[in-house]
């Protein structure tokens, strides 16, 4: 209790909101690369997996190629990237690790959002005269939103929680504290920089939890409520018959 007290000073300490090393200017450095690889990410892996949900071909690649980029170590990477790119790319070397451990949680959020598309609706698109692109952009994408979201909400975690190894490459970011801390056995600084992570991660969590509640369509989020509401009238009748 003593260590996390401890914490909470090193925090609010006023030498903390100041100079080059200010929390605010370590958090602005983590959002910098967590947006910026997670940014890149979707672009490269988002329209990969729409057509993969769209046309039902290539999903065995794309799961064995997120597999295989889950397994990669992704301190190892970065100081593999490091080695191969040179200690002047290090931003560079960072921002593709990020990228890499981002595109298997929005690959998989984009193609198993078509997928879990009732097929009859599709069919039913099609028989109204739709084209297949009117199909893609005004049906599957809207009724896959809520999955391709779950995806971002999942990368993003993922690489707020991975971007703290920035730090070993000096690069900044919140994990700055943590790694500066543990050689000097500095804990409360230690603690500190990974109760400011965790908070981070927790509010980037419950506003994406809202925002792909949100993305459900109010016609999918009545369908439930009507069908409860003629549940309860049958019900009502079979106990007044």
């Amino acid at each position: 209790m003593n260590v996390f007290t401890e914490a909470l000073a090193w925090l609010f300490s006023p030498d903390r909101w100041q100079g080059s090393y200010s929390l605010p200017t370590l958090f602005g450095q983590h959002m910098y690369y967590t947006l910026v690889s997670v940014l890149i990410a979707a672009v490269i892996a988002v329209p990969i997996g729409w057509l993969i949900g769209h046309t039902g071909r290539g999903r065995e690649v794309a799961v064995a190629v997120s597999g295989a980029a889950r397994a990669i170590p992704s301190f190892g990477l970065l100081v593999l990237l490091v080695l191969l790119l040179g200690v002047l790319r290090v931003p560079e070397a960072a921002i593709i690790t990020f990228v890499l451990l981002a595109i298997p949680s929005l690959l998989a959020g984009a193609y198993t959002g078509f997928e879990a598309i009732d097929r009859r609706v599709l069919d039913s698109a099609r028989a109204m005269g739709m084209t297949e692109w009117q199909v893609f952009w005004k049906v599957e994408v809207p009724l896959g939103l809520p999955l391709l979201v779950g995806g971002i909400r999942s990368a993003l975690l993922q690489v707020i929680a991975t971007v703290t190894i920035a730090a070993w490459v000096n690069l900044g970011g919140l994990g700055q504290p943590i790694i500066q801390g543990i050689p000097l056995r500095k804990f409360d600084q230690v603690l500190g920089g990974a109760i400011l992570v965790a908070v981070l991660a927790l509010v980037v969590d419950l506003i994406f939890a809202l925002l792909q509640r949100a993305a459900v369509p109010a016609g999918v989020r009545a369908a439930p409520r009507k069908r409860r509401s003629r549940t309860a009238l049958k019900a009502t009748a079979a106990a007044t018959a």
